[in-house]
């Protein structure tokens, strides 16, 4: 029992530190996310964590919270999944507060105007490495491809909502995954 709550503070305190460090999101998260949970602490591998993010991606919520959530309940149980979803939550919470108390006093300042144009395109350099990242890791095949091509089309061109691109896409995953099966072939 010891162990799994030292595992649970862990959790609760790498997940506050991606949370702190972090701004723009969950996709800005990603990278971040990679190097404490994959790389520092190793408790799941880089290809797993593909999988996470796809799962988060696809479930309700934000995505750096259900990552959290997911990742802390694989390590440790619900406990885990608690500790490590308050972990990621709890300085975006404190920080928007503070914020809020204060920000309007302060807007028309240009120091202030300038951090949030800096920090914006910090974020920018962040999601553009999650999408990097990621790409090396993802299958690279002519389906893949396709898959990723069309989602893109669907999406930023005709503004298809994102949750039927993901739907098509998993199905069409799957009927991949059963036809090489049934050729006794791997994707």
């Amino acid at each position: 029992m010891k162990k799994k709550l030292k595992l649970c503070l862990s959790l609760f305190l790498t997940f506050m530190k991606i949370g702190t460090v972090t701004f723009g999101g969950g996709y800005a998260m990603i990278p971040i996310i990679e190097n404490e949970i994959t790389k520092k602490k190793g408790w799941i591998k880089e290809k797993e964590l593909i999988d996470v993010i796809a799962i988060s991606e696809s479930t309700p919520g934000p995505i750096a919270i259900c990552s959290a959530t997911f990742i802390g309940y694989n390590l440790a149980g619900s406990l885990g999944a608690f500790c490590s979803t308050v972990g990621v939550v709890l300085p975006s919470f404190l920080i928007i507060f503070a914020i809020s108390l204060f920000l309007r006093q302060f807007e028309h300042i240009k120091f202030i105007k300038y951090a949030f144009f800096g920090i914006r395109a910090g974020v920018l350099a962040l999601l553009v490495k999650a999408v990097i990242s990621m790409f090396k890791k993802s299958p690279k095949n002519i389906l893949a491809y396709s898959i990723m091509i069309l989602s893109f089309i669907a999406v930023a061109i005709f503004s298809v909502n994102v949750f039927y691109v993901l739907i098509s896409s998993a199905v069409i995953g799957l009927i991949a995954m059963i036809i090489a099966k049934k050729r006794g072939k791997d994707l």
